[in-house]
């Protein structure tokens, strides 16, 4: 059987997961107000392999979500999966965030759009058919009126992550569902990562870097002098 470490830290939720073959074993998921990722991450990582009678030793591959999202918590979770996989010369393996946010729901038909915040009015999106083939490009896109009105046109429209909150207050169409306080969860990454997995589609642990989409802009601290 193989076994498997799964993380995901693109958003505010800090998301670890077991899974042996084609089952998740555990998980732990903890979303706070502020990014807990560095204090909390590798105690989670801990606690599950304890929790579970498992050896570092005993994984097969480390899966993480690769953006885009948070560029402090990309950083962490990428560099955790790197130091582990690298530790362990076992294969490291990407999903993009925006996928494993939209596997978070099952839908029969209509569209699923992920949205990661992006801050003020933009978000990170793209769109998925309800069996998770993704037909738009991922963007970061300031949201407006119209935003995905091609396909709320269509059928309905699932809307789903923590930039729901501000698209549901501008978005308004009846073809538009709504599903916020959520976030990217390391459970939902497991059937395009075993994907991958079969394909040995890994990534090259030396050159690999998050999926920012967008360049960091480091706030400027404030001149106590006013200046």
């Amino acid at each position: 059987m193989s076994k498997f470490l799964l993380l995901e830290t693109s958003t505010k939720n800090c998301s670890v997961a077991l899974a042996e073959d084609e089952q998740i074993i555990d998980s732990i998921d903890e979303a706070a107000d502020k990014y807990l990722h560095s204090e909390k991450l590798h105690p989670y990582i801990d606690k599950l392999l304890k929790r579970n009678r498992w050896e570092a030793s005993d994984l097969d591959a480390v899966g993480v979500g690769k953006g885009p999202g948070s560029y402090t918590g990309l950083r962490i979770g990428v560099s955790a999966a790197k130091g582990i996989a690298y530790g362990l010369n076992k294969p490291l393996i990407s999903v993009g965030s925006l996928e494993i946010l939209a596997r978070g729901i099952r839908v029969d038909k209509g569209f699923i759009v992920p949205m990661i915040d992006a801050r003020r009015m933009e978000a990170y999106t793209a769109v998925y058919r309800a069996d998770y083939e993704r037909i738009r490009e991922i963007k970061a896109e300031i949201l407006h009126p119209d935003s995905f009105i091609e396909y709320l046109e269509k059928s309905p429209v699932y809307f789903v992550g923590d930039a729901v909150t501000k698209a549901k207050e501008i978005i308004k169409h009846p073809h538009a569902i709504f599903t916020d306080h959520t976030y990217p969860q390391a459970k939902n990454m497991l059937l395009p990562f075993l994907e991958k997995w079969k394909n040995k589609d890994f990534e090259n642990i030396a050159y690999f870097e998050p999926f920012y989409l967008k360049d960091f802009i480091a706030k400027k601290k404030k001149n106590i002098f006013g200046k």
